[in-house]
């Protein structure tokens, strides 16, 4: 992997409070100029939340109004054999991600006239999905063999296939692999080991050509995360800052092999939204970035190599107008770290 210099450039997890999908792909087009992201837009519907969006053809799978679980009543046989047969094919055709389940994507492939340096998209992560989603009886999915290993294959299919279609706007693509269930990591509910752990994440990313990220909006254990291959970790700098520093050689393992860190500086709260300045914000930033600083690597690098983003999803916030002061925020934060390179 060749050095990533992203300059503290702008983009966004992914969700978005609109409703309307070409609203909100205007906002991000409007804001995130140089990487913008496609709109997850989980008040639209159900079918668009981070869990059911990456459903649509899993073995068994059953979405209603407001619930999504693997009926095992019915055949899954022949669909995780079709499933396998697609994933040792690489056939990423075969499950793509319709309009019904991401109109945010689709609306933001329909633009045009977009020269962007870099295109960013998004999947759920095969811990997060796999704990998220039940099977009939209850059971997370992720403590069955053979469904947890399915799970991972097909988002690596689900990945890929989004990958191929960001590809027709840019050359350059990053996906991230969200995996906010890592926050849970390490606690009696969770009951996964690391090396379990790094398998699923791992099966998902390697069926990603270009970057490839892992985000995480809380705590975690994040040797765990930093073990894969990811170029890029994401996580939540603005409440848990304190959390990454706690890893500052793994860190500066991932930024020595031309890695990337992108930092959620910017809340995703409405009232420390209201509070907060560039300046201000600047200031939080910099003191995230001190404790790396004193374990060898060198101020300008970490500002060459880091990503700036929301703290995590946007559509936490009550409005497109406080969205677009959110993104507004980070893109002025943006052009002032830039002014110190």
């Amino acid at each position: 992997m060749t050095a990533i210099e992203f300059n503290c450039l702008p983009t966004a997890i992914g969700s978005m409070p609109q409703t309307d999908a070409e609203a909100a792909c205007a906002q991000v087009v409007k804001y995130l100029k140089e990487i913008p992201c496609w709109p997850q837009l989980p008040n639209r519907a159900f079918k668009e939340n981070m869990y059911a969006q990456y459903s649509q053809g899993f073995p068994g799978i059953t979405v209603t109004a407001d619930r999504l679980y693997v009926d095992r009543a019915g055949d899954i046989d022949g669909p995780l054999e079709r499933l396998y047969a697609a994933y040792l094919e690489d056939d990423i055709d075969k499950y793509p991600v319709s309009a019904d389940y991401a109109a945010g994507l689709h609306a933001f492939l329909a633009l045009e006239n977009l020269k962007p340096l870099a295109v960013k998209g998004q999947v759920t992560g095969p811990v997060t999905w796999g704990l998220t989603v039940a099977d009939s009886d209850g059971k997370a999915i992720i403590y069955d063999d053979t469904l947890g290993d399915a799970a991972a294959k097909f988002l690596r299919l689900k990945a890929a296939w989004q990958e191929k279609e960001l590809k027709k706007i840019s050359p350059n693509t990053i996906i991230f692999v969200d995996e906010p269930y890592m926050a849970s990591f390490g606690s009696v509910s969770v009951p996964l080991s690391a090396e379990k752990v790094k398998s699923l994440v791992e099966e998902v990313l390697r069926g990603i050509d270009g970057l490839k990220g892992v985000h995480c909006c809380g705590n975690t254990d994040w040797s765990v995360l930093l073990g894969t291959s990811l170029d890029i970790i994401s996580f939540d700098a603005y409440n848990y800052a304190r959390s990454l520093s706690l890893y500052p050689k793994e860190v500066k393992g991932l930024l020595d092999r031309g890695g990337a860190v992108a930092w959620g500086i910017v809340p995703n709260e409405g009232a420390s939204l209201g509070k907060e300045t560039a300046s201000s914000l600047k200031d939080r930033l910099e003191e995230a970035m001190a404790p790396f600083t004193r374990h060898g690597v060198q101020f300008k690098q970490l500002l060459k190599q880091s990503l700036l983003t929301p703290s995590c999803t946007l559509a936490s916030l009550d409005t497109p107008d406080a969205s677009a002061r959110a993104l507004e925020l980070l893109v002025e934060l943006s052009q002032t770290m830039r002014k110190g390179l």
